[in-house]
């Protein structure tokens, strides 16, 4: 690590942008924080603008420059590197492994640290997996945002790393690509959340995605009972996450030691109309994707490895039926739900 001498230093040098604008395709955008760019980048001073390629995420000081890479570049390149594993309309998303794609992968870094004050990776891309949005016309694929995680985390985190580029921001991409992480967890029957701590503009992004699609699964349930590790296991976002969310839909009591979900359906109603499931939406059946393979015996966040709800099952119905607590029986039709209060902090 650095000594305090070197971190002060450092903090000094990374308080001034380095690079004022990015034009990126027919975008230019203002950069907003340093970026360690190669130091041949900068030797000349500040770079007023820097002009990155839309395909390879090359970046350079001057246009010409990236006019004769464009050249270069034969028609069939005019895409990210890697897999396409997702395609509906006109959006797509690229699965590439750092290992395999380290240059694209670290320049994607370089130009996302421009933009991201915390999380970004430079140089070690190996044990990542990026996923890279873009929109698709006649001209071929052009990035809007990505997100990577890492290919094995022993923390159960699903992303490590999310940016949705200026120029393509208010058009629900950020949620998209949310919605995507967990999109691949449920493929590989598995619970994830986001890496934590999670920064300010992280949990304004994360937040109003669990509550909405908590409240989307509970109003499309058909059980009698439901217990949070059922909410986990079938939406794949963590039971800490489950249980943060409907904390603050304002919905989860804390009764003799066990939570429960106080919400009929008028109530989820209302507040789904405040907390909609916006678009663009996640079709799984345009996803074309397969999971690395693991071991689920030593793999605790599978949901194979899930403990059974029976339990938690007995404890609603109990409640629910008790004539000590008609009140809140009569809000708890027909969802009450209920978990006994260990399961609330674990995964």
């Amino acid at each position: 690590g650095l000594d305090e001498g070197a971190l002060r230093e450092h903090e000094e040098v990374t308080k001034v942008k380095n690079v004022s604008e990015v034009e990126l395709g027919k975008h230019r955008m203002e950069a907003w924080y340093f970026s360690p760019l190669p130091r041949e980048m900068t030797r000349d001073g500040p770079i007023d603008v820097l002009y990155v390629c839309e395909y390879t995420f090359a970046f350079f000081r001057r246009r010409e420059e990236l006019r004769r890479w464009h050249a270069k570049l034969p028609p069939q390149t005019r895409h990210p590197p890697g897999n396409e594993i997702y395609r509906r309309g006109n959006l797509a998303m690229f699965e590439m492994d750092g290992t395999e794609e380290r240059t694209y992968c670290q320049n994607l870094c370089y130009i996302a640290k421009l933009f991201l004050d915390h999380k970004t990776l430079y140089y070690d891309v190996d044990p990542f997996l990026f996923y890279v949005m873009c929109e698709v016309d006649r001209r071929g694929y052009h990035p809007v945002g990505f997100y990577s995680k890492e290919k094995y985390s022993d923390v159960g985190y699903n992303l490590a790393c999310i940016l949705t580029f200026p120029s393509y921001q208010r058009k629900g991409y950020g949620r998209f690509l949310i919605s995507f992480s967990y999109e691949l967890s449920r493929k590989e029957e598995r619970v994830g959340s986001p890496e934590k701590p999670m920064s300010d503009l992280g949990q304004q992004a994360y937040i109003p995605y669990w509550k909405a699609a908590i409240l989307d699964y509970l109003r499309r349930s058909t059980a009698p009972q439901l217990s949070i590790m059922d909410i986990s296991k079938d939406t794949s976002i963590m039971v800490e996450d489950v249980t943060f969310a409907l904390s603050q839909l304002g919905v989860l009591k804390f009764l003799n030691g066990i939570y429960y979900i106080v919400a009929n359906r008028a109530v989820l109603d209302h507040l789904a109309r405040s907390h909609p499931i916006k678009e663009p939406r996640v079709d799984p059946k345009c996803l074309h994707w397969t999971p690395y393979l693991t071991d689920v015996k030593r793999d605790k966040f599978s949901i194979k490895c899930k403990r059974p709800t029976t339990e938690n099952a007995t404890v609603a119905a109990a409640l629910g039926n008790g004539k000590g607590e008609d009140a809140a029986a009569e809000l708890l039709a027909p969802h009450f739900i209920g978990v006994k209060s260990r399961n609330a902090g674990t995964a």
